[in-house]
């Protein structure tokens, strides 16, 4: 089987770039909408603003723009303007899609269990076809994958260890069978991203 270093590196197109920065946040915003309809939260800067929300009833996506601002400065200077500009578009529609989804799905049953474990998956699939086309959701993603691409860290190792301190903090504003089922879903979530995210297992650009 040829290695990634024998491989030839094929660049995304700009079409393919679009439609990964369309499809990606959607992704997560459904799990948004199954976390929130749960009660549930994530990690990262998603569970920073699941805090915020649970805390003062503000809505999500407007928190989880305003959470990211400060991370751009470091995502210029750490990794360069085409991924700040393609997370900063990923960001804004992930707030975007997470206020609108609600008016065009209504869940009447929906299992806690099943909304953590589905909605870390969702998660985990929506990052990662975000990663493979140079881009993140910012915040803490945005140090994980710099980390990962320059000192050879992997970015799902780190994600769960910040995932795991905030959820951890979610004790402060919900119930710890909900923080639980929250846990099991970052689990889910970098699961999905430590076995599909291996350094030199895909080469595309």
């Amino acid at each position: 089987m040829p290695t990634a270093a024998t491989q030839p590196v094929v660049r995304h197109t700009l079409l393919e770039d679009v439609q990964a920065l369309l499809i990606g946040p959607l992704f997560v915003a459904l799990s948004v909408v199954l976390f929130r309809h749960a009660g549930l939260l994530t990690g990262g800067t998603a569970g920073l603003a699941f805090l915020a929300h649970y805390a003062t009833g503000l809505a999500f996506g407007p928190l989880f723009f305003l959470i990211n601002l400060p991370f751009y400065f470091f995502a210029v200077r750490a990794l360069g303007w085409v991924f700040t500009i393609k997370t900063f578009i990923a960001v804004a529609l992930l707030s975007l899609y997470s206020e609108l989804l609600p008016s065009l799905i209504h869940f009447d049953v929906l299992n806690p269990l099943f909304a953590g474990v589905m909605g870390g998956f969702l998660t985990g699939i929506g990052l990662l076809i975000l990663v493979r086309h140079k881009a993140s959701l910012g915040g803490l993603g945005v140090l994980a994958i710099y980390l990962q691409e320059t000192r050879g860290w992997r970015a799902g190792k780190v994600q769960m260890a910040a995932d795991l301190a905030i959820v951890g903090t979610a004790f402060l504003v919900r119930s710890p069978d909900l923080v639980a089922i929250s846990v099991l879903g970052a689990v889910a979530l970098n699961l999905v991203i430590a076995v599909n995210h291996k350094p030199g297992r895909y080469v595309g650009m």
